[in-house]
């Protein structure tokens, strides 16, 4: 058995987790367990999205694969520490320890990220070099054990990469393939090196009035 663990807070982004958790749970013997501080339906971004937590942190004292989403809700850290302590408990019993965009301030807050490269959303940087970090502008990092994507949608990328560390290779391209994940995305401005410094400063503008980025 493969058990990953994935932790809940309120204002998570739900593409961080759910974008990883649909490759990851294909692993062979894959179990699954949401993790929050209270076993409710934990809301994601702006309350829109949520997901029902099975566990609390008593209840898991172990995990293979840790898999923390980020979101606003991660620079809450006063409210979330019971779950950096949890985090930082259960680093110390995986094989992977690994998190999606700003999922990996949660992973500094435990102390995990001290000294390590790692990547997280770009607009992030300044929180994630605050925990002694060493920011690495890569789609998914991999640092030992330790691995961290950047930007949400990029947690799928970290996913297929952690399937081909794990089963090789093959069944990883099989996965990829049966996910039909073949991006071909309408505009090529996914990263600040490719949309440019004009549109990444006036983005956090631009995104303020909708749906906003984790």
């Amino acid at each position: 058995m493969t058990r990953i663990a994935i932790p809940l807070f309120p204002g998570f982004m739900p593409l961080d987790l759910v974008g990883p958790y649909d490759v990851l749970r294909f692993l062979p013997g894959a179990e699954v367990v949401f993790v929050a501080t209270k076993p409710d339906l934990i809301p994601g971004a702006d309350g829109g999205f949520g997901l029902q937590a099975q566990a609390t942190p008593d209840d898991i004292d172990a995990c293979d694969i840790l898999l923390v989403p980020g979101g606003r809700g991660t620079r809450d850290y006063a409210a979330r520490k019971p779950l950096t302590d949890w985090i930082a408990r259960m680093h110390k019993t995986t094989t992977w320890t690994t998190s999606v965009c700003t999922g990996a301030l949660l992973l500094g807050a435990a102390g995990i990220l001290d000294g390590l490269d790692a990547t997280t959303h770009w607009n992030a940087v300044p929180e994630l070099e605050a925990f002694g970090a060493r920011y690495t502008p890569e789609r998914v990092v991999r640092r030992g054990k330790v691995v961290t994507a950047a930007g949400v949608s990029s947690g799928i990328d970290m996913a297929l990469t952690l399937a081909g560390l794990i089963e090789g290779e093959e069944f990883a391209q099989a996965l990829q393939l049966w996910i039909e994940y073949d991006p071909q995305p309408p505009y090529d401005t996914g990263s600040v090196a490719k949309a440019g410094a004009e549109l990444a400063a006036r983005t956090p503008g631009l995104i303020a009035g909708g749906a906003r980025r984790g």
